[in-house]
């Protein structure tokens, strides 16, 4: 938070927030000792949407950064943040590889948070040769997706294909009508 330009104060209220929780488990009524977390920070609690959008601030800084000098020596790197994920988009060259893999080291140094690259995968379009896959999959230390993964239900490239779409069409429509029969009156349809 320091390097982003919080102030010492602000910094240390933060801090005082994270390092004096304590938790006590009840069970069948009765509460149990106290405890202090021992992991910092967990992810759900009523802080974590703030944390989540300081740090992921911290990455968008970053990335434009690259992407600012990028315009002189490299490829650019495209990104989207959603809830807790990230998705990162670039050019499957090795100059772009070393470019995003400096960006996420100096994020990890910054933020204290770690990439959990066996989580990760990494999608490569059509024209990109299967040794520049392998080297920039190994280089990046992320398993190659080898198959249309989907991310949230839905596929990560549709392309043309209208029909990409059609089952989460037929969820919405089926629940919609399922709504309707239960809820509206014989003269409300």
């Amino acid at each position: 938070m320091l390097r982003m330009g919080f102030a010492e104060e602000r910094v240390a209220l933060v801090m005082r927030c994270i390092s004096i929780v304590f938790y006590a488990v009840t069970i069948n009524g009765s509460r149990g000792n106290a405890f202090k977390p021992t992991r910092g920070f967990r992810q759900g609690g009523p802080l974590s949407p703030f944390f989540f959008l300081m740090c992921s601030e911290g990455l968008s800084s970053l990335i434009r950064l690259a992407i600012k000098e990028g315009s002189k020596k490299g490829p650019t790197i495209s990104y989207l943040l959603f809830a807790d994920d990230c998705m990162l988009f670039g050019e499957a060259t090795n100059g772009g590889t070393r470019i995003l893999k400096d960006i996420l080291r100096e994020y990890e140094r910054c933020s204290d948070q770690c990439m959990n690259f066996n989580k990760s995968t990494i999608f490569f379009s059509s024209n990109t040769t299967e040794e520049d896959k392998e080297d920039i999959s190994n280089e990046m230390g992320v398993r190659c997706s080898t198959n249309m993964e989907k991310y949230l239900g839905l596929p990560n490239v549709v392309g043309r294909l209208k029909e990409s779409f059609q089952n989460l069409k037929d969820r919405v429509k089926q629940r919609i009508e399922k709504w309707s029969t239960q809820l509206l009156s014989q003269g409300g349809k």
